[in-house]
């Protein structure tokens, strides 16, 4: 049942059938055993038709062998726990016993052409029915015992309440299979709603795997949930980064400002600090719109080996002052990918200068290029300390600086590798980062140009 909702849907139809059919078959099974149970509640017209214990019973007087139909009326009264009498035209009982009045009175109402009449004697129910056999016609009459549960004759005489009540069992194993089926869905929704409000920590309490389809809906919203959470928690972060960063240089502007209105023989000065400080504004609004660049086309095809070649040259000639050198290790000639302007110039320039800054003096950043299968494999190492294993996934987020007291001077805004990142993304490849033990490893796969 917990497989899939076709096995749900599938059984319960069963089960309802089964209830419906069997309930309904039950009923009409026990009422059929009741000789004429349909007249325990009020007797039928005289041209109702009797049950099929009364047929079988006729159908025997009227072809067994006069000798047999003693052992037929005693074998019956036993069986059905009913009253016999088997009259012939002088009104005598065939079993020669004595033939109480009401049983007599019943009798005799079966004159000219009826075959069937209804009475009462006693406690008992009597009806009489005429049995036409080669040596003559003979006279039935039952007693039928008094009704044990006025229910039963209740239903044997209405067939529209029998429908009745195999409706409500049917609907009862509806109603069942439903809940079954739409529980997680009521759950999902009233989760909905609590997220739509507002509350980022609602999840669904459901197992980990298994279950039908609405189990796995429901660990879809959970993870739903959990990116939507994520994602409004790094917009509030980047949010509050960018108003921290910007509130600086603007202090700084207004600051200048003033001491170059109060000081005019500084004021040179002064421009010369705000043009520096609106240069580093104009630096980090431009980041921060290229870290949130959407879908790009790429319209165009770039050598990754002539590309790191220079980048490498050019990072080796800024870090020779502290004995600091990058150097560049590949078989390839050639490895043309995919790509959208400068994009991916940015984006390995933004790799091996972080690397760079962080490598220890006198020591080397190696990057290397490889082809694997159908990517490229660019790897971009330093000798520094490294990252907390727990900050590893977080180092490419906006902003953020393993070392919190670094200032933009000294380590820049925190966004070259949320650029990175996402232009390697953008370029249909990934980039994670590992701790080698000796330093730092930054791993880039590119698809090739194919």
């Amino acid at each position: 049942m917990r497989s899939s909702l076709f096995v749900k849907i599938f059984l319960g139809f069963w089960l309802v059938t089964i209830a419906v059919l069997g309930s309904w078959m039950l009923v009409n099974q026990y009422l059929d055993t009741l000789p004429f149970a349909d007249q325990q509640a009020a007797p039928p017209p005289p041209e109702a038709p009797p049950r099929r214990m009364i047929l079988r019973l006729i159908y025997s007087l009227q072809n067994a062998p006069l000798e047999n139909l003693p052992l037929l009326i005693t074998t019956a009264s036993q069986e059905h726990g009913v009253s016999i009498w088997l009259l012939d035209r002088r009104g005598n009982d065939l079993l020669q016993r004595p033939v109480p009045e009401d049983v007599v009175e019943v009798a005799g109402e079966l004159r000219g052409g009826r075959r069937q009449a209804f009475g009462s004697g006693g406690d008992e129910r009597l009806i009489a029915h005429t049995i036409y056999r080669e040596d003559g016609r003979l006279r039935l009459v039952i007693g039928l015992p008094p009704p044990r549960h006025r229910l039963l004759g209740v239903l044997g005489a209405n067939p529209w309440l029998r429908l009745l009540i195999a409706v409500l069992v049917s609907g009862l194993v509806c109603y069942g299979l439903s809940r079954l089926v739409t529980v997680r869905l009521r759950a999902v929704g009233k989760a909905s709603r609590q997220l739509a409000d507002g509350d980022l920590h609602t999840r669904i309490r459901v197992r980990e795997r298994g279950g039908d389809e609405t189990d796995a809906l429901a660990r879809d919203f959970n993870v739903m949930a959990e990116q939507l959470e994520g994602r409004i928690q790094a917009q509030k972060r980047l949010l509050s980064d960018v108003s921290h960063e910007l509130r600086s240089p603007l202090a700084r502007l207004r600051v200048a400002l003033a001491l170059a209105m109060d000081a005019p023989a500084k004021r040179g000065d002064y421009l010369e600090r705000m043009e520096l400080d609106i240069e580093r504004l104009e630096e980090l609004i431009g980041q921060l719109l290229t870290s949130q660049q959407g879908t790009i086309t790429l319209d165009s095809h770039i050598d990754l080996v002539e590309l790191l070649r220079r980048l490498c040259d050019d990072a080796s000639f800024e870090g020779a002052s502290q004995g600091k050198r990058v150097s560049l290790h590949t078989t390839l000639d050639e490895a043309l990918v995919a790509s959208h302007a400068d994009l991916l110039q940015k984006c390995f320039d933004n790799m091996i200068r972080n690397a760079l800054r962080h490598t220890a003096q006198d020591s080397e950043v190696t990057v290397s290029l490889a082809q694997e299968g159908s990517h490229f494999r660019v790897c971009v190492e330093d000798r520094g300390p490294g990252v907390p294993e727990a900050e590893l996934s977080r180092i490419f987020d906006e902003f953020y600086r393993v070392d919190t007291a670094r200032t933009r001077e000294h380590g820049g805004y925190g966004l070259g590798l949320t650029i990175a990142r996402r232009a390697i993304e953008q370029h249909g490849g990934s980039l994670h980062a590992e701790n080698t033990g000796s330093g730092l490893r930054l791993v880039v796969t590119l698809p090739t140009d194919t």
